[in-house]
C-alpha cells in the first residue's frame, strides 16, 4: 500500500488517539527504517525506547520462532522455562529478589504501587496507603497512573481518580520531607524523567530520599519503564545510584519489541503479593519472555559501554553545532533531550522528520532522543547531520 492509501485505512477504522505523522513504516535494519515508499529514515526514537537491540535483529527473530513452534502461550497456573530463565537472569543481574510480569509500563506501574500499600496494610493496617511521586513525573495512562504522574495536565476529564498521591519537586529533599505525613507508605521516582522533560535526579538526592525510605519503612519504587533495560548505560538506572529499591518497574526495552512489562522486587517487599493478590493473563508469555533472554543476552557490559559511549558523542557533537536554539542538553546514555529555545520541540521534530530523522518530544519543549541501543556511529553521524542542517550555524 502507498503511505496515503495506508492512513486513509488506518483513520478510517483506527480509534485516533494518536497524532501520527504522515509517515508508514515498512521495515528496517539497526536504526534505520524505510517508509512504503522505500524513503530512508534515521530512528532516534526505537519506538519510544522499545526496539533496544534494533530492528531487523536477526537472533531476536530467531528466538520469537523457535519458541512460537514450540507453544505461543500458557496459563500462569503452569510453569514455563522462557518466564522462570527471565526471571532468574533479571534478579541475577540486579540483584533484586523476584520478579512479576505483565505486559506493559503503565500496568507495572499499577503493580508497584498495590506492592507498597498492600505491604504497609499487612504490617500496619488501613490508613498508610499515600505515595509521594515527583512533579514532572510520568508514569502511564491507567486512572491509577495518570493520577501518580506529577503533571496537572494530566488530571484531567476522566474523574473520580485513585487517591493518595502527593506530588513533591524533584532533587529537594527538604520539600519532601515537609509534605509527608503518617499516611504514605513509599516513594516512586523515574530517575531520568523522560516524558517530564530528560530531567536527570541527583545522586546524592536519591541517596537521602532511599535512607528516608528505610528509616520510615516506607518502599523506596523506582519507575524504570523508560530508563531501565540498558537505556542509560547500566542494566537499570537504580544500579548508578547506589540504592537498594524495594520495586523496580520495567516495560518498553524488555523485550525487544514485543509487548512485556513488569516489576522486580526486594527481598523485604516480596512476600506482600501471594497467591490471588495479582495477575495478568499474558504476563511472562514465553514467546515474549523468549525476546526478552535475547535482548538481555545482547546486553552485555561492553553493549552496556558502548551505550554510555555513544550518547556522550552525541552530546559533544550537538554541543559543538553551537546552535542559539539549544539552552541544554540533558539525559544519561542515550536518553538524550535538548531543552530549545526560539523553536517549538514539536514543529522541530516534524521539520526533522521530513529530513529524514525521527525524533520525540518531552514536557519543557524538548526534542527527545531514544535511539536503538544498537545503533552505529555511521548511523548516528547521519542523523547528526540532519539535525545541523536544521539547528546548526
Amino acid at each position: 500500500m502507498t503511505t496515503k492509501e495506508l492512513m486513509a485505512l488506518d483513520q478510517q477504522y483506527v480509534l485516533g488517539t494518536y497524532g501520527r505523522n504522515p509517515i508508514a513504516i515498512s521495515h528496517g535494519k539497526g536504526a534505520t527504517v524505510y517508509d512504503e515508499e522505500g524513503n530512508e529514515y534515521i530512528d532516534f526514537t526505537s519506538g519510544i525506547g522499545v526496539s533496544s537491540v534494533g530492528y531487523g535483529n536477526e537472533k531476536w527473530a530467531k528466538a520469537i520462532y523457535d519458541q512460537a513452534l514450540k507453544i505461543g502461550h500458557m496459563s500462569n497456573l503452569y510453569y514455563t522455562e522462557p518466564c522462570a530463565k527471565l526471571a532468574e537472569q533479571l534478579c541475577t543481574r540486579t540483584g533484586m529478589s523476584a520478579v512479576f510480569f505483565g505486559n506493559s509500563g503503565a500496568e507495572a506501574n499499577e503493580g508497584i504501587i498495590k506492592l507498597a500499600r498492600k505491604y504497609s496494610f499487612d504490617k500496619y493496617g488501613e490508613g498508610r496507603s499515600t505515595i509521594i511521586t515527583m512533579k514532572d513525573s510520568f508514569h502511564g495512562r491507567t486512572i491509577t497512573t495518570l493520577n501518580a504522574t506529577g503533571q496537572d495536565m494530566f488530571h484531567q476529564y476522566f474523574f473520580p481518580f485513585t487517591e493518595g498521591f502527593m506530588y513533591v519537586k524533584a532533587n529537594d529533599f527538604s520539600e519532601l520531607a515537609m509534605t509527608a505525613d503518617d499516611t504514605v507508605c513509599a516513594v516512586m521516582m523515574e530517575l531520568v524523567q523522560g516524558e517530564g522533560g530528560v530531567n536527570v535526579l541527583d545522586k546524592e538526592y536519591v541517596k537521602t530520599v532511599a535512607e528516608y525510605c528505610k528509616k520510615n519503612d516506607w518502599l523506596l519504587l523506582i519507575d524504570e519503564v523508560q530508563t531501565g533495560v540498558g537505556r542509560t548505560g547500566t542494566l537499570f538506572a537504580f544500579q548508578d545510584y547506589d540504592i537498594e529499591p524495594d520495586g523496580v518497574s520495567f516495560a518498553k526495552g524488555i523485550a525487544g519489541g514485543l509487548p512485556m512489562g513488569g516489576f522486580l522486587v526486594s527481598e523485604k517487599a516480596r512476600g506482600a503479593l501471594g497467591p490471588g493478590t495479582h495477575g495478568s493473563t499474558f504476563g511472562g508469555n514465553p514467546i515474549a519472555a523468549s525476546a526478552a533472554l535475547e535482548v538481555l543476552s545482547e546486553l552485555d557490559d561492553q553493549l552496556l559501554l558502548e551505550v554510555r559511549e555513544k550518547g556522550n558523542y552525541i552530546a559533544a557533537a550537538i554541543h559543538n553545532m553551537r546552535s542559539g536554539n539549544i539552552k541544554a542538553i540533558k539525559g544519561k546514555g542515550l536518553m538524550i533531550g535538548l531543552e530549545l529555545i526560539g523553536a517549538d520541540a514539536g514543529q522541530i521534530s516534524q521539520a526533522l522528520a521530513a529530513r529524514g530523522l525521527l525524533t520525540l518530544t518531552a514536557h519543557g519543549n524538548v526534542l527527545r532522543f531514544l535511539p536503538p541501543l544498537v545503533i552505529t556511529i555511521e548511523e548516528i553521524d547521519k542523523g547528526l547531520a540532519i539535525l545541523q542542517s536544521l539547528l546548526g550555524d
